[in-house]
């Protein structure tokens, strides 16, 4: 972080030298912040094994299916599973560019955004200084209606439910999100809240006038290339398709080259790797992937395009956000913006864990106090924390999903509804979320401070 910014804010993170009896000390703190660049290599490639059996699977049933070797009925659950193994895994996907936000994916810090970039964003069609800047944003402003992005969006798609909710309230609010449009318009209405400057995110300018193509030729590029490309593959013009692609890759290239840096979103956070470089990258990325796509469909006649859009684009509109906007709810809903009520920890079997909260954010409290410490650590940070007879007094512990629990938490069901609905008055503004990256205009995001601290609670 800049020099002079840290000095002028109390953050989440600091403690005295004697802190109070329980708490951590700064040690320990620390401690718990170290991170590596090999540890998390195992998680992801356990993310890709899942992925490659699923989409093997489903592509294996459907080849098949198609040569006459099962029926439909033995075709369908194979393929289901898959899509949901598929959305749960690019969930995962989500957590690997969470982890690279916070910048503990990876200890060297150019290692750390492109893994992020490259294993996690950009398969999702993301990138993590674009998930930074709205990710950043709920960490400081958590649970405020008007300035963490959760709360702004679902108030433009309406897929936020009214806690608390009663046992039915929660299985009809499920019900409306899993309809197809709705599904549609909370990841449309996520892509724009990441990638376009929203004059509600404090770490976005707002006030740059940005030139709009800086961000219209990339869309174009990621969604256009495939209404082309496609069409012409279905008319045996594969040599066509490629040469299309080659050409939209060259122009999207020298336009991103000669854009001037003035003409570019502006946001508050310092990028690792430029806005330039990134984009690029990102677009090389997926114009790598369609052109693989279009050679094993001309080489192998098997219908790559199909299985793309049906082992990936369609898990990434369906399966990916219910899970994601299950764990929104689960995480946040029912909470207040106090420093330690405004989430939870959850005790859940591991498919949830996998899919609902992936990569430690089933401990999404004690990642909130400390959102540098990496995920492989914070149960055994939940597990200090206990020590703090605060902590251990307000910090509400979740385990399973409906019904009693052996150690006498509330489920998952439970905790969304009245008897648990936590209204107290604390505003937490957390000064410490950008702690590790370079802060730009810190006086703006002061006085966002300020005005989140008299503002509306969810």
């Amino acid at each position: 972080m800049k020099a002079g910014f840290m000095d002028t804010v109390t953050t989440a993170s600091e403690t005295p030298a004697k802190p109070p009896a329980g708490r951590l000390s700064r040690d320990e703190v620390q401690a718990f912040k170290a991170r590596d660049n090999v540890t998390n290599l195992r998680y992801i490639a356990g993310i890709y094994v899942v992925i490659a059996a699923a989409i093997a699977s489903g592509v294996w049933a459907c080849e098949t299916y198609l040569n006459g070797g099962i029926g439909f009925a033995a075709l369908a659950p194979i393929v289901a599973i898959a899509v949901l193994a598929i959305g749960a895994s690019q969930h995962q996907l989500g957590a690997v560019i969470h982890e690279g936000t916070h910048y503990t994916l990876f200890s060297n810090r150019t290692f750390n955004e492109l893994a992020s970039d490259y294993l996690g964003g950009f398969p999702i069609y993301t990138s993590t200084q674009s998930y930074r800047l709205h990710h950043f944003a709920h960490h400081q402003f958590v649970n405020d209606p008007d300035r963490d992005p959760i709360a702004t969006q679902a108030s433009e798609t309406g897929h936020w439910l009214d806690f608390p909710v009663t046992h039915v309230q929660l299985v009809k609010g499920f019900v409306r999100l899993i309809h197809p449009l709705n599904l549609m318009r909370y990841m449309i209405s996520r892509a724009k809240h990441s990638a376009l400057p929203q004059g509600t995110n404090p770490f976005f300018d707002a006030d740059h006038a940005a030139n709009p193509w800086a961000i219209h030729v990339g869309i174009l590029f990621a969604v256009g290339l495939p209404v082309v490309m496609v069409p012409l593959i279905l008319l045996h013009q594969q040599i066509a398709a490629l040469a299309f692609l080659a050409a939209a890759w060259c122009a999207m290239v020298v336009f991103y080259l000669v854009l001037p840096d003035e003409q570019w979103p502006r946001a508050r956070i310092t990028p690792t790797i430029s806005d330039r470089a990134t984009i690029i990258g990102r677009m090389s990325y997926l114009g790598f992937i369609y052109g693989a796509l279009t050679v094993v469909e001309f080489t192998t006649g098997v219908g790559a395009w199909g299985y793309y859009g049906l082992f990936w684009i369609l898990p990434l509109f369906t399966a990916f956000p219910i899970f994601m906007v299950l764990r929104e709810w689960i995480q946040h809903g029912n909470a207040d913006r106090g420093r330690l009520t405004n989430s939870r920890v959850f005790l859940v079997d591991p498919v949830s864990r996998y899919a609902v909260f992936p990569l430690g954010m089933d401990y999404h409290l004690p990642h909130h106090l400390y959102a540098s410490v990496p995920h492989y650590k914070l149960k055994a940070l939940h597990e200090a924390l206990l020590r703090d007879p605060e902590y251990a007094e307000k910090g509400q512990v979740v385990e399973g999903w409906i019904g009693a629990s052996r150690s006498g938490e509330p489920s998952i069901v439970k905790v969304l509804g009245p008897d648990y609905a936590v209204k107290g008055d604390e505003i937490h503004i957390d000064e410490a979320t950008a702690e590790e990256a370079e802060v730009l205009d810190a006086d703006k995001l002061k006085a966002h401070s300020a005005a989140s601290q008299t503002g509306r609670v969810w």
